[in-house]
């Protein structure tokens, strides 16, 4: 938003469920803005983290703590 550089980073990406269950999803592949510090993800990750997350839903009593599955190319 402020305009600023972007470059590749990692980030943990939080998701609270409806149900109250906590999701972290460690080492996520980001850009993140040099000046600012908001960060984002590309499609594919965006994708994939819904899919962890979408997995991760049904089996989950409070909290689960995941890698992110190897690097997006």
């Amino acid at each position: 938003m402020c305009k600023g550089e972007a470059v590749e980073g990692k980030t943990n990406h939080v998701v609270t469920l409806e149900n109250g269950c906590i999701v972290i999803v460690k080492n996520v592949p980001c850009l993140r803005c040099k000046q600012c510090g908001e960060t984002w993800y590309t499609g594919t990750v965006a994708a994939q983290l819904e899919e962890i997350v979408n997995a991760l839903e049904t089996t989950l009593t409070e909290i689960a703590v995941v890698n992110y599955p190897g690097r997006v190319a």
